[in-house]
């Protein structure tokens, strides 16, 4: 194997000068080691050393000249936590508060256990799951074969069940790949077994090899009259009508808050210093605030995962930092496009990512990207300026009058892509009641409720019986949304409660009543951000100018705190310096 992955290295001319070194351990785990020009040769060999057959995964060690990526040292933390002697004892702890680890909560919430999920951040949802597109994808461009394939289908088919019990938005949108010259038709799928299929053929592959419901090619006048705003003059098109629209943070909180109604406990600024385990079998956690003794620790860390894991003596992949970045238009677009909408031309070609195109929020902001962009660190959320400039030129795709004046706000999150390029989902080799749940990216949120049944099915299968929790309530009640409502709806609530007669946020309609709801919920929101993730409260045209100031007023009341106590996002996010007459 090891003259294999030489030779396949040696094959790309840019990557044959460098002397690489190479281990293989029995279970097919490649470490590679050395020293190359830049980080995108550090992913390159990578992923060609993945694509070798036979190999698992990849440890890549390589470093970049001139890039640093520091590591933590946790021990002073770890000693004075022990000295400290605080300890809780639970069945299962889950790393991380994102998609994949509500997820899993709500799933286990269940069964008559009890579950801890401890989160670094000061909020659930706070990493890639609120900066993504929200797209729940029909399965079309997942590989075929892949944990990816199999959990986005079953995932995207729990969804509506799942928006139902839990009161969420999700849009049946439906979703539009356009094609205005002949030699787009074999891109469209991007499989490299469709190439020499016959236009007519192309859809019958997607069927059989993955089982993809809703696939329809569509002629000229079928795709104008679904999307009469696209620009030129398309030839046809093809629909993936089983595609959703959600708000991805609104589905985890839904997630999390009906996890704690049904006994699960969510720990918020709690960071995992060290994973515990004693021959062979993990006994819990050590995070900055006390030991956690626990049976099983599922590991949801996101672009840290593979950090948690090697805490845990099992690093067997690593964790390539993948930044993409969004553009949100302002709302007086809503309805220019009724689902996403793009050409497989146009995208970057040097990804593993599906890639961005035009998008809709269920909102009905138009969203366009994400970008896909390999980076060395896993904090870097910066947008850059040829981010925007790809992000416009995919919209300019399928549209030429959406400028980019009409940009309301734009972010960057970041993938936690592996070089396997697919989920990695399972109980440890090395140390029973560890369980990874790692490389999750597009399709995870899609996959997410058929990520929490497989890793659930993962610890029935050790344990043995898991007694059902007799009071289990699927349902969660929905929340307050003042700007949907009739006016005869309205008037009653106000009537009922004169807060929701308190307009705070102008471009979105959100009421005190809303963000009181907010802060008062299951998983309190205690900060600027959190508050707009639950109600929209500054998500509009103005992005909190006007309604910022008001939001961290009612926050400081409603906590009992100093205004220059309130962050916009936890840690040392403070807005205000000191109060003016100090």
């Amino acid at each position: 194997m090891k003259d294999k992955i030489i030779k396949a290295i040696k094959k790309e001319k840019e990557l044959s000068c460098y002397e690489i070194g190479i281990e293989i351990s029995s279970d097919k785990i490649v470490t590679l080691t050395g020293e190359v020009d830049n980080w995108q040769h550090v992913v390159d060999i990578g992923h060609i050393v993945a694509k070798v057959k036979g190999v698992v995964n990849v440890v890549n060690d390589i470093r970049a000249r001139g890039i640093t990526i520091p590591k933590k040292d946790n021990s002073q933390k770890i000693k004075r936590v022990r000295q400290e002697g605080n300890r809780k004892k639970c069945d299962i702890v889950i790393i991380g508060a994102g998609i994949s680890g509500c997820a899993i909560a709500r799933e286990l919430s269940k069964y008559n256990l009890k579950t801890i999920v401890v989160e670094k951040n000061s909020d659930i949802a706070e990493e890639s799951t609120k900066a993504n597109n929200g797209n729940i994808h029909p399965g079309v461009l997942a590989k075929p074969g892949t944990l990816k394939a199999k959990l986005n289908l079953r995932g995207n088919e729990l969804y509506t069940k799942l928006s139902e019990d839990l009161n969420f938005d999700l849009v049946r949108s439906g979703s539009l790949n356009v094609v205005y010259d002949k030699s787009e038709w074999r891109k469209m799928l991007g499989l490299k077994f469709l190439k020499k299929s016959k236009l007519g053929n192309l859809i019958k592959p997607a069927r059989q090899f993955m089982k993809v419901p809703g696939l329809k090619w569509l002629n000229s006048e079928e795709v104008r009259e679904l999307e009469p705003n696209l620009k030129g003059e398309p030839i046809g098109g093809f629909l993936m009508s089983t595609m959703g629209l959600v708000e991805p943070y609104e589905v985890c909180i839904a997630l999390a808050e009906n996890a704690v109604q049904n006994g699960v406990s969510f720990m918020l600024n709690t960071e995992v210093l060290d994973i515990l385990s004693d021959n062979g079998q993990t006994n819990g956690v050590i995070t900055n605030k006390c030991i956690i003794e626990s049976k099983y620790v599922i590991n949801c860390a996101g672009v840290y995962a593979d950090n948690i894991a090697e805490m845990a003596g099992d690093r067997f992949f690593t964790i390539h930092p993948r930044r993409g970045a969004i553009a949100i238009f302002d709302k007086n677009r809503k309805g220019y496009f009724n689902r996403p909408a793009g050409t497989r031309s146009g995208r970057s070609k040097k990804t593993n990512s599906k890639g961005g195109g035009a998008c809709v929020t269920p909102e009905g902001n138009l969203l366009w990207g994400p970008t896909a962009t390999e980076i060395p660190s896993k904090e870097d959320k910066s947008v850059e300026a040829e981010d925007m400039d790809y992000i416009l030129k995919l919209g300019a795709r399928v549209t030429d009058e959406i400028k980019k004046s009409e940009v309301i706000t734009f972010f960057a999150g970041i993938r936690a892509a592996d070089y396997k390029e697919d989920f990695i989902i399972g109980m440890s080799k090395k140390v029973r009641g560890f369980i990874n749940v790692a490389g999750i990216q597009s399709p995870g949120l899609a996959s997410a409720p058929a990520i929490a049944e497989m890793v659930q099915g993962i610890i029935k299968e050790d344990m043995g019986n898991m007694p059902v929790n007799k009071s289990f309530n699927p349902i969660r009640k929905p929340k307050v949304k003042f700007r949907n409502l009739s006016h005869e709806e309205q008037d009653k609530l106000i009537k009922e409660n004169p807060k929701y007669g308190n307009i705070i946020c102008r471009c979105e309609l959100i009421t005190e009543g809303e963000i009181l709801d907010a802060i008062h919920s299951e998983i309190p929101a205690t900060t600027i951000d959190a508050v707009k993730r639950r109600t929209r409260a500054g998500m509009g045209r103005c992005q909190g100018g006007f309604c910022g100031p008001r939001v961290l007023e009612i926050l400081a009341r409603e906590l009992d705190k100093d205004p220059t106590k309130i962050t916009q996002k936890g840690s040392d996010s403070y807005v205000l310096k000191k109060n003016s007459r100090e």
